[in-house]
């Protein structure tokens, strides 16, 4: 599922690509991922231009001139592609909004969504989503606050939406990775420098994921060489058997509440 820094590196992309642009055209092949009448969809958003961007978690947000705002969620499998009707993949789009000859194309939207809001409804879903990780207020000690008030186990923590915004599976085991410390450790167990070194991680790694695209394996556009330029550097999700960067005994997989996680059981503690 993409996460932060994918969700990030597509907000960036579209930004240089289409932001300032008005849509139009626009089609929907599956009812279900937009939340309004199709007919209602295409004529709100026709003719429309579209002028801001933003990223909120694992959100992407399509500002319209109109007001409206589209409210994108990838969730598993899904993904985006911009493309023209001559270069579009072998895949059916559940949504598309054409920006002239280019046209955004929607993947995957198969548990995802592409609602239709006004800034109201915006406000009411954003409203439990806890602090964005890289936003400048978001300190050491303002970590250490939230951390004090949580006693479960820790990679269950990093991927509560509603506690910290925009970290899943693979980056909450990287952090922790990054960090030396195991994603199964319970939060009252971990020490002050441990709590510490938590946070430092977390700035490095998704900073870091951001510069090089984030994971995503299909490229945004053609031509474009950043997106998933961050799989390649994964230093333990999704490589489980294979030797660890750091000191070399083969990385384990294991599942911790119906997620999969991996870490070293040698050099992370």
């Amino acid at each position: 599922m993409p996460e932060l820094p994918e969700m990030e590196t597509y907000r960036g992309l579209l930004h240089q690509q289409i932001c300032g642009a008005a849509i139009t055209a626009a089609t929907v092949q599956r009812e279900k991922t937009i939340n309004v009448p199709p007919a209602q969809f295409v004529q709100t958003v026709q003719g429309n231009r579209l002028t801001l961007i933003e990223r909120r978690a694992k959100h992407l947000l399509f500002h319209l001139q109109s007001g409206h705002v589209l409210l994108l969620h990838l969730m598993l499998g899904g993904f985006l592609y911009l493309g023209t009707a001559e270069d579009k993949l072998a895949r059916t789009a559940q949504v598309t909004l054409s920006f002239g000859e280019r046209i955004l194309y929607f993947h995957g939207l198969r548990l995802g969504y592409l609602h239709l809001l006004t800034p109201d409804q915006i406000d009411e879903r954003m409203a439990s989503l806890g602090p964005e990780p890289l936003e400048p207020g978001f300190t050491l000690d303002r970590f250490l606050e939230l951390l004090a008030e949580k006693r479960g186990v820790l990679k269950t923590t990093l991927v509560d939406q509603h506690w910290i915004a925009g970290i899943g599976n693979c980056y909450s085991d990287e952090i922790c990775f990054h960090a030396g410390i195991l994603p199964t450790r319970r939060i009252p167990e971990l020490t002050a420098g441990e709590r510490a070194r938590l946070y430092h991680s977390m700035q490095t790694v998704l900073t870091e994921a951001i510069r090089f695209g984030g994971y995503m394996d299909q490229p945004l556009y053609r031509g474009d060489r950043l997106t998933g330029g961050f799989d390649e550097r994964c230093q333990v999700y999704d490589r489980g058997g294979e030797p660890c960067p750091r000191c070399g005994q083969p990385i384990e997989k294991g599942e911790l509440s119906s997620r999969k996680v991996f870490a070293c059981t040698n050099c992370q503690h």
